[in-house]
């Protein structure tokens, strides 16, 4: 897991308030949270950062979500993509979750929960 005990996740969305939605309500959860706002910044934080679970837009300034998990491949860690207009079919297969905007703080928490223990069951049953 990123970070020692504290998993780790990143959110990569262009809406800053979004951003700080997400990293106030999963800090107070425990979780220690980076942030970054296009496909360039995502790509330096997940090179530097060991990261838990991935929150990202599905439409980002600089690119979009499904090509960054695409590059990521199947080793990646488990991501949710965000939307604010109806998925795109198979988007459902490129990423663990999918949350529509606007969601509530609840589904957020769910979530990242969901996607941090998914990781973590991974790394526990690798050989």
């Amino acid at each position: 897991m990123g970070g020692g005990t504290t998993p780790t996740v990143l959110v990569l969305d262009d809406d800053e308030s979004l951003r700080f939605l997400c990293r106030v309500n999963l800090e107070l959860d425990g979780y220690r949270v980076l942030e970054g706002a296009s496909v360039a910044e995502g790509r330096e934080l997940l090179a530097a950062e060991q990261v838990d679970a991935i929150l990202l837009d599905l439409h980002l300034g600089d690119g979009d979500g499904r090509e960054l998990l695409r590059e990521l491949g199947p080793d990646r860690p488990a991501a949710a993509l965000f939307t604010g207009t109806e998925p795109a079919d198979g988007v459902e297969c490129l990423a663990e979750a999918v949350i529509p905007k606007p969601f509530e703080i609840g589904l957020l928490r769910s979530t990242v929960d969901r996607l941090v223990s998914q990781g973590a069951a991974q790394v526990d049953s690798a050989p």
